[in-house]
């Protein structure tokens, strides 16, 4: 089990609808234009699918599908590591440990699209890419991919056990690396003018070597050393005020602590008064001790402060030479500094060519590694086509998986791929792309799909209306792979044969109605047993149903019910 529930308002034509949804193999079928498909695009939709505002039905302001499913280990990780709410996962016993996803996403009339995920809001990248755990979806058009090169390389990737991005990082520090040794080739003459000037620059700045705080340390010595005299001058006249013998400050406040002192035993107030003389007394003892200390490290500098006068003189020319403040000098000194070490990095052309050499060592190690997965898994790979093409009615086919060496790596390796096809004995395979018949470019796709599809992780397969253009018995096979499927994972087929619908675990039929204002609505029912006669008959022999078309149906669903097994065709190497 994996996609629980379906639920869709004012999507196209639907106006409202809640569908549940099981195991197995479902299938959904119903007159051309009743929108079998409209379930499809809507889950497409919820998984971040383009939005557009025609997806809302006539009359709607706005529209919104929700999808409800199991999750999965892969899920779970994901939900966790893109920050959303995991959610709690089921006891052992009621659903196999699987806990409960949902997603839901609306679009207005303006064109304004919102998607939440567990409750947690989600961006439509972010949709699509837990989609890619979800669902895999082969649609009526999948043979159009079989001509797109990149498309039939992920596909062998995805066979061979090849992950998406195995060279990215490879590739990347190449083109990277070629990138750097070009762009210095072409540069050198420009590099070496570039080095030049910074020479120069540095050799100016690196002779007044301006220190990073020596501004600041500067300009406090200058005032300092400036204001000398008058400094001296006031140390001087403070310490005559306070040692002077008989108007001293010093001298006044012993007599007065004495005094004071000599009294207390008769006036305890006294005391007091006399302990807070003391205090000052001591303060002031201490700060003639200071000033005298001062006054025997300090006179006049005329020697000094000519030095700091030229210092701070080298200093603001050079500032102002580069335009800038004083105090920049350091930080701009250190940013010419890197940038001629990466120049000269950028000048040596020995040690880029052999960065660029490292470089392509390691892509071609890295690619030759999935070029081994490849070569493992192509015959593998066209072997299970091959044989899943006799039983859909291309008896002597023969499907190849061809790779071609290319003379220099590229982002996807070291080889093209390319899927050739022989439709019957004796014909010399071609490409796929160059096959003239739809009907076998279908039919072609459809092997491919059973063929693979039991590699991917999403636990939901989507046929929708893969199977155009086939009939008879190759239907009926058709059939019985979609049910041996559905044994392994959740299936829902959009089909027209009734071959297929047969073999299905749980039928939907899906039809149209005069809704509100006499616009069209679209429904989903879920059929029993008799209203499955009856809907198979009308996919045999039409809207009138005969005793012959009904007998047919009846045994259409018998044979279903008592199929045996169908193998699938190869396995993933």
């Amino acid at each position: 089990m994996a996609l629980r529930s379906l639920h869709l308002r004012d999507f196209v034509i639907v106006q409202q609808l809640e569908l549940d949804l099981h195991g197995g193999l479902t299938v959904l079928t119903g007159e051309t234009g009743a929108g079998k498909s409209i379930l499809i695009d809507a889950l497409q939709f919820a998984l971040g699918s383009r939005a557009d505002a025609g997806v809302i039905r006539e009359g709607a302001a706005r529209t919104e599908v929700s999808a409800c499913f199991d999750t999965t280990p892969a899920v779970r990780a994901w939900l966790a590591e893109e920050g959303f709410d995991a959610g709690d996962e089921a006891p052992d016993g009621a659903g196999g440990g699987a806990g409960e996803l949902l997603l839901r996403r609306t679009l207005d009339a303006q064109g304004r699209s919102r998607g939440w995920i567990n409750g947690g809001s989600a961006t439509a990248a972010q949709l699509r890419a837990l989609g890619e755990h979800l669902l895999d979806i082969h649609g009526q058009h999948a043979w159009q991919s079989l001509t797109r090169a990149a498309s039939v390389r992920a596909l062998l990737d995805a066979y061979a056990g090849v992950a998406p991005d195995t060279l990215d990082a490879p590739w990347q520090a190449w083109r990277a690396a070629e990138h750097a040794l070009a762009e210095a080739r072409a540069a050198q003459q420009t590099l070496a003018a570039e080095q030049e000037r910074l020479a120069w620059q540095l050799q100016e700045v690196d002779k007044l070597a301006p220190g990073a705080h020596e501004w600041d340390e500067l300009n406090a010595e200058h005032t300092r050393l400036s204001h000398a005299q008058s400094l001296i001058d006031t140390a001087q006249e403070v310490l005559q005020r306070l040692e002077d013998e008989t108007a001293g400050a010093v001298d006044g406040l012993s007599r007065a602590q004495s005094a004071l002192a000599a009294q207390a035993a008769v006036e305890p107030a006294f005391g007091a008064v006399a302990e807070v003389l003391g205090s000052a007394l001591a303060q002031a003892e201490d700060a003639v001790h200071t000033l005298h200390a001062w006054l025997r490290r300090t006179s006049p500098d005329p020697e000094r402060l000519a030095e700091l006068d030229a210092r701070l003189s080298a200093w603001m020319a050079l500032a102002r030479r580069h335009r800038c403040l004083p105090e920049d000098l350091p930080a701009l000194r250190e940013r010419w500094h890197a940038e001629a070490q990466r120049l000269d990095a950028a000048a040596d052309l020995d040690a880029l060519e052999a960065a660029a050499r490292r470089a392509e060592a390691a892509l071609r190690e890295a690619a030759a590694a999935v070029s081994a997965k490849r070569r493992k898994a192509a015959p593998k790979l066209a072997a299970a086509i091959t044989a899943a093409l006799q039983t859909l009615g291309m008896q002597g086919g023969r499907f190849e998986v061809a790779l071609q060496p290319l003379p220099e790596p590229t982002a996807a390796g070291l080889e093209d791929v390319a899927f050739l096809v022989a439709g019957h004995a004796g014909s010399a395979p071609r490409p796929v792309g160059k096959v003239a018949s739809g009907g076998e470019l279908s039919r072609i796709a459809l092997a491919i799909a059973v063929s693979t599809s039991a590699l991917g992780e999403a636990p939901t397969l989507i046929f929708d209306e893969i199977d155009v253009g086939i009939g008879g018995a190759v239907a009926d096979t058709v059939g019985r792979l979609m049910q041996q499927l559905g044994r392994d994972r959740q299936v829902l087929a959009v089909t027209h044969l009734a071959q297929v619908a047969a073999r299905a675990d749980h039928h939907l039929r899906v039809s149209k109605a005069a809704g509100e204002g006499g616009r069209t609505t679209s429904g989903v029912h879920a059929l029993d047993a008799a209203e499955r006669v009856q809907e198979i008959a009308r996919m045999i022999g039409g809207e009138r149903r005969t005793d012959t078309t009904l007998a047919h149906a009846r045994e259409l669903l018998e044979a279903g019910a008592r199929s045996a097994p169908l193998a699938l065709a190869g396995e993933a190497p």
